[in-house]
């Protein structure tokens, strides 16, 4: 049976492609950038089924939310002690922003319910909504802490308890941080774009309390000014941050995946025995699980069964290549003449 013909190289130009791809960042420049726009993995490490990975993202967000509890009520304790209202207002905005959690909890709740007749493909999509709630809630971020600081620089004010005011920005930058890289690394374990958008969300609360800190810090050495620079530039770090989240959530809504994963799957159909071309494949994610569909040639002369045996092998196959990926509709065809022509003659 004619096989389509493959380039006894091009696995490794595959190889070679995605390790340039993802090649490490190295150097403070790359530290900064990783912080600010870490690179997706969307071919991750992947949990078993849907339901095991929903659960995975509920149990990320309980635990997250704990320690941003935690980090609040430390905050709380220290603006008792100091009696600053500034540091009540920022303590009172870290609690209401742990609080956007809550929907992508309700979110990957909803995501272990069954299919129904009228949601055919479950309630996945709702995810990607809170995404988009997410990344609201980034650039409110933004836009605040711009506000502040050119207030700031417009009306300078005195910063009054300088001790307490650095103690509480050092806990709310670690208790956020933390959370931050727990959401990230759970996020891109169950492939979930909104999870990881959230730990940027709280990335972007840990650079408010890191400015708090490091204004502080400016002050006391005598440089009144430390304070609106600074939050000058944590606002571009918070829009840096912006601009990876949208597009990371906006991407996914608009189904778009890596093209490494398309080729992957390409390259994975091609090679099955009785596949004698790739017509289309198309793959979509639908909150963080893939989902694939892919139209086959085949030999015209083989009978119902048969293609139906081939379909059926590509499909497994596919499903064990391609990473969270929850199944997939394969079409097989019978190839024209035409077609098988050109296949048998390709170099």
């Amino acid at each position: 049976m004619t096989h389509l013909p493959r380039d006894p190289h091009a696995h490794h130009q595959h190889h070679g492609h995605d390790h340039s791809h993802h090649q490490h960042r190295h150097g403070f420049a790359g530290v900064v950038a990783e912080i600010v726009a870490p690179h997706s993995h969307d071919a991750a490490d992947s949990l078993d089924s849907a339901l095991e990975s929903s659960r995975a993202g509920i149990r990320a967000v309980k635990i997250s939310l704990v320690v941003l509890g935690v980090t609040a009520v430390a905050q709380a304790g220290i603006v008792a002690a100091s009696g600053s209202i500034a540091l009540a207002a920022d303590t009172i905005h870290n609690f209401s922003d742990a609080l956007t959690a809550v929907p992508l909890w309700i979110a990957f709740a909803m995501a272990t319910r069954s299919a129904t007749r009228r949601y055919t493909y479950g309630f996945g999509r709702a995810e990607d909504l809170a995404g988009l709630f997410v990344v609201a809630m980034i650039a409110l971020s933004a836009v605040i802490a711009g506000y502040e600081a050119v207030g700031r620089l417009i009306d300078p004010r005195p910063i009054d308890h300088l001790g307490w005011v650095a103690l509480a920005g050092l806990v709310g930058f670690i208790g956020n941080e933390w959370v931050a890289l727990y959401r990230i690394r759970i996020g891109r374990r169950i492939g979930s774009a909104a999870l990881v958008a959230d730990g940027l969300h709280a990335r972007t609360d840990g650079f408010t309390s890191l400015a708090v800190l490091l204004s502080a810090g400016g002050v006391a050495a005598g440089i009144p000014l430390a304070d609106p620079i600074i939050g000058l530039v944590i606002t571009v770090a918070i829009l840096a941050v912006l601009r990876t989240t949208a597009r990371d959530v906006f991407r996914r809504l608009l189904d778009g995946v890596d093209p490494d994963l398309v080729e992957t799957a390409e390259t994975t159909l091609a090679e099955r025995p009785g596949v004698l071309a790739v017509r289309s494949i198309r793959m979509r994610w639908i909150g963080h699980r893939l989902h694939a569909d892919a139209e086959l040639d085949v030999d015209p002369n083989l009978r119902l069964t048969e293609a139906h045996s081939i379909a059926h092998d590509a499909e497994h196959e596919l499903t064990h290549a391609v990473p969270k990926l929850a199944g997939a509709l394969i079409h097989a065809y019978p190839a024209h003449d035409d077609h098988e022509t050109a296949v048998s003659t390709h170099p």
